[in-house]
């Protein structure tokens, strides 16, 4: 795992604040990475050992499009903890300038420890870290990850599969709900390894009145081909 410490978040912040979300280039790059082929490799092998897992979600069965997901059991793998903790304190400066531009009266604790308490104080104790699995012809429809009352304004992505090797589709989709205005939709692709940084709910957009709230929404295109893999990382446990 590269260093979350060492990737230019000035930049990432003007990038969620600009486009709505933020793809990583550690080092720099456009072919850096934030998982090594390996931990990717390890992450995907992890998908068929029953005891890594507290629950599979059948997303045909729900109505969330067509596919499976698994959520991690703690402990969770060392490389997403890891992952976890180090991102979240460099997101939280950006998490509590977009609430106070928004008006809302929630900040966040600078750990993410301190804010899991905050979590399993009020009854979230379920991890949520999850691992995704799409075949041919699957898809995820536009959700959002809201889980209990606490909730964390941003979320990761990082892509376990190799773009046009292990699969061809399946792009990542970010649409926003513009007040008195058309939805706007984007489309993200990412190579093994990669991440992207998007919205869980809300992010604040500014006009001529002020800030004001776009909805934003994710998904999944449909996935022509092969097996796609990708690590979702949500920094608020569930109820």
């Amino acid at each position: 795992m590269s260093a979350p410490k060492t990737w230019d978040w000035p930049a990432i912040a003007a990038a969620l604040d600009r486009d709505g979300y933020a793809t990583l280039a550690p080092d720099g790059y456009a072919k850096a990475t934030v998982l090594s082929p390996a931990e990717c490799k390890t992450l995907i092998g992890y998908y068929d050992q029953p005891k890594r897992w507290r629950a599979k979600v059948n997303m045909a069965r729900h109505r969330f499009g067509s596919g499976e997901y698994q959520y991690f059991a703690n402990p969770l793998p060392t490389v997403v903890s890891g992952l976890r903790a180090a991102v979240y304190p460099h997101l939280v400066p950006i998490a509590n300038a977009w609430y106070e531009n928004l008006g809302f009266d929630t900040r966040f604790p600078a750990t993410l420890d301190e804010f899991l308490d905050i979590c399993h104080r009020d009854g979230q104790n379920r991890p949520t870290p999850l691992v995704l699995r799409y075949r041919e012809g699957d898809y995820n429809c536009l959700h959002q990850d809201i889980y209990g009352e606490h909730a964390f304004p941003l979320q990761l992505m990082v892509a376990l599969s190799d773009l046009d090797v292990d699969y061809t589709g399946g792009e990542f989709m970010l649409v926003e709900n513009l007040p008195r205005a058309q939805s706007r939709g984007r489309s993200i692709t990412l190579r093994q390894g990669q991440a992207v940084i998007w919205p869980t709910r809300y992010r604040p957009g500014v006009g001529q009145r002020g800030y004001y709230r776009i909805a934003v929404r994710h998904g999944v295109s449909t996935v022509h081909s092969g097996l796609r893999h990708t690590l979702g990382v949500i920094f608020h446990d569930a109820a």
